[in-house]
């Protein structure tokens, strides 16, 4: 059984970006050419986030993930260096740039538009030292990225009792393979599995693939969840919206925090009130996060 230490130690699995993130006026249109307020260059993608954001709270955070040797590459893994993010790069051999992200966040709203190759043109069969880093973690998170290599870690994970959470950014082919071994799946709302248009159906659909314990977030909008004996809303901290890039990852890596720390999600010890405490706690970090421009301010003063 995995033990619940002083600095829970937790695996992130998935997408890592070299983030380019500029803060405009407006959205350019056709051949317009702006100049943007501000601009954040950082480690991104939402496995990297999450796991950023779970080392920041306190733990020990190791990233299993693709960014190759390229110059830009090198620049990524310095950075999650420098937040305390343990880096397993199954493409270290790789001179190929890693994926970027480019990003614009509109000033007066935070929202924002994203353009990335994300995982796609790397396939990533899992390492020979997976059963290692799988054992020495208390808590496994998978963004659905990589597909295969995050079955196989999640499939493992859940063969020793670690607990497995989903970040469900969106459907994603060979999702259906993942979740039998997923333990906690908290999704968007653009998360549509097959036949679900609502909340409540990705909730039932979850259950149906053997997920116990399920949550939709919906940006400002109360989080829905579900669990064996019910379900119910979870309200999120009203705050003046900065930027939203990367809102859902923070909240992945705090509520993966949250749970190692407390030791509630092992098999049989998650309860509602503690995944409610859990979420409760996750959106309020993340909230934290919405209220300054790019995904790293927020870590600042604690």
């Amino acid at each position: 059984m995995p033990t619940t230490r002083t600095r829970p130690a937790g695996l992130f699995v998935g997408l890592c970006t070299l983030d380019v993130i500029q803060l405009v006026d407006h959205a350019p249109a056709s051949n317009e050419k702006l100049t943007a307020r501000e601009q954040v260059v950082a480690a991104g993608g939402p496995a990297a986030n999450a796991a950023a954001a779970f080392s920041h709270l306190g733990g020990t955070a190791g990233l299993l993930t693709a960014i190759g040797s390229h110059p830009l590459g090198l620049g990524v893994t310095a950075d999650l260096d420098r937040l305390g993010v343990a880096v397993s790069d199954l493409a270290a051999d790789s001179a190929e740039p890693p994926a970027v992200s480019s990003i614009l966040v509109t000033a007066s709203s935070g929202e924002r538009a994203v353009a990335s190759t994300n995982a796609t043109g790397r396939r990533l069969a899992p390492c020979d030292d997976l059963d290692a880093l799988v054992a020495a973690c208390d808590i496994a998170e998978f963004d659905g990225h990589h597909m295969e290599l995050a079955v196989a870690a999640a499939r493992l994970a859940h063969g020793v009792g670690r607990p497995t959470v989903l970040d469900g950014g969106s459907w994603k082919d060979g999702t259906q393979n993942l979740l039998p071994f997923i333990d906690v799946a908290v999704c968007s709302a653009d998360f549509r599995p097959p036949g679900a248009s609502t909340p409540t159906d990705t909730l039932q659909f979850l259950r149906e693939h053997g997920v116990v314990w399920s949550a939709v977030s919906r940006g400002g909008l109360p989080i829905v969840w579900a669990g064996p004996d019910g379900g119910g809303t979870v309200d999120v901290p009203t705050v003046r919206v900065a930027d939203t890039l990367g809102a859902g990852d923070v909240l992945h890596g705090a509520l993966a925090h949250h749970l190692a720390v407390q030791g509630l999600a092992g098999p049989g010890h998650l309860t509602s009130e503690g995944f409610v405490q859990a979420l409760r706690g996750a959106a309020g970090v993340a909230s934290r996060a919405c209220a300054s421009f790019g995904t790293r301010a927020w870590m600042q003063g604690g």
